[in-house]
């Protein structure tokens, strides 16, 4: 059965982490009180805690099917690199965890009509759904699948053709993209080959709606997100674009982008001339994170672009989730041609990792690390101002923050066993 998981994890899941057949193996290691890497040691730590999976008997609220698919992914990745928890010195059931998070949210998603009532951070609980279908032939796994992919028909869009983000009509957010695009792609692939163009150009056009809509010709980075219709409170009269750049929203897209790129080298659905327009969009991105990166910490501000402003802070969530993608998108060679002038990737998302686990991993003495540092949530239900981003809430052991800090771990993890071959 060990054996069989781990080729579903090769053939269905090869865009997570290295190819199957990388020199890059998990560095063998006698476990002991200083041998348990940090990423599993953060997964153990959430899966103690019981977080990551919805309650039974309790109506899942916005952000849950987020939080339970991100750490999924995070599992996933670990099981991909490390093979099973004991090669990581971890403590936790990986298997479990999937088996039990993904059941805390199957009956909720069975409907594609009520699927659609969501926000797009419901498409990122597919993965573990796929891989345990592919594990177990549990029909339930499928139709549940079947409807989440059935609820993008569904889902409405705006007069240019873009999703709405979840019940606010016309707005599209950044966020989305982390868990739809990669759902969409694989989903095709998997079960609907026959549709791979149509949906190759569907999401391709969807990353290009947000960039055309939210980036900042000043800057090169892009705002939370956009109003088709023009008409909030917030929205540019031109382009409905919405003011902050927020440093998570901008994290899932970015994670989004070299997520597809190697996603799509798997499963090929994407033709080269679109994998070729995402990968400039994601140098370009990558470009311009990299300049807007804070000199002393290393990492990124919580509203991007004023840095230092009072009330404004480092974030650890979203500054987790560029390391991830910077580490990642050099490790995959998808940066190797970004101006020679430029800090390299690893250098930046090396620095910033320090700081991460320097400043907000706090050892809980009890076994446990904690993760500090995170901003709750930042809707575009609201004013949208500088001062409604720097005044939301930072929590404790945030899901969004400990599973992003899972997934830099991981990479940073990778990125210093290369260097040792």
């Amino acid at each position: 059965m060990a054996n069989l998981k781990a080729s579903i994890l090769c053939s269905l899941f090869a865009w997570f982490l290295l190819p199957c057949d990388s020199a890059a193996e998990p560095a063998s290691s006698s476990c002991n009180a200083d041998a348990r890497p940090y990423s599993a040691w953060m997964a153990d730590s959430v899966i103690s805690r019981g977080q990551a999976i919805l309650p039974p008997g309790t109506t899942p609220e916005a952000s849950i099917f987020l939080q339970v698919g991100i750490f999924q992914n995070a599992i996933l990745r670990l099981k991909e690199y490390y093979g099973t928890p004991e090669e990581a010195c971890a403590h936790g059931d990986w298997d479990d965890y999937l088996v039990e998070s993904t059941q805390s949210v199957t009956s909720w998603l069975l409907n594609s009509t009520r699927d659609t009532q969501y926000p797009l951070d419901r498409f990122s609980d597919g993965n573990a759904l796929l891989y345990l279908y592919e594990t177990t032939q549990n029909e339930t796994y499928k139709a549940v699948l079947d409807a989440l992919r059935q609820s993008i028909d569904l889902q409405p869009r705006n007069k240019y053709g873009g999703y709405w983000y979840y019940k606010y009509p016309n707005w599209s957010y950044l966020d989305g993209m982390y868990s739809l695009i990669p759902f969409y792609s694989t989903y095709t692939a998997r079960f609907a080959s026959a549709n791979r163009t149509a949906v190759a150009k569907d999401l391709v056009y969807q990353l290009d709606l947000l960039w055309s809509h939210c980036r900042q010709n000043s800057t090169g980075l892009l705002v939370h997100g956009y109003d088709a219709s023009e008409t909030a409170v917030w929205a540019n009269l031109v382009t409905g674009a919405s003011p902050i750049v927020w440093i998570r929203s901008l994290g899932w897209y970015m994670m989004a982008l070299v997520d597809i790129l190697e996603l799509s080298h798997a499963q090929a659905v994407l033709s080269q001339d679109q994998w070729d327009h995402i990968h400039q969009r994601f140098m370009a991105l990558s470009n311009a994170v990299m300049a807007a990166v804070d000199p002393d910490t290393g990492c990124w501000w919580q509203v991007m672009t004023d840095p230092r402003r009072e009330g404004n802070y480092i974030e650890s969530s979203g500054s987790a989730m560029f390391t991830y993608a910077l580490y990642k998108g050099a490790r995959l060679g998808y940066l190797k041609d970004l101006p020679d002038k430029n800090p390299r990737p690893t250098t930046l998302a090396s620095n910033c990792y320090r700081h991460l686990v320097q400043n907000f991993v706090v050892d809980n003495k009890n076994g446990t690390l904690g993760y500090s540092g995170t901003v709750s949530v930042c809707s575009l239900n609201s004013t949208a101002t500088y001062e409604y981003y720097v005044h939301q809430p930072l929590l404790y052991n945030s899901v969004h923050g400990s599973a992003s800090f899972v997934l830099a771990s991981l990479e940073h993890e990778i990125s210093v066993n290369i260097s040792k071959h």
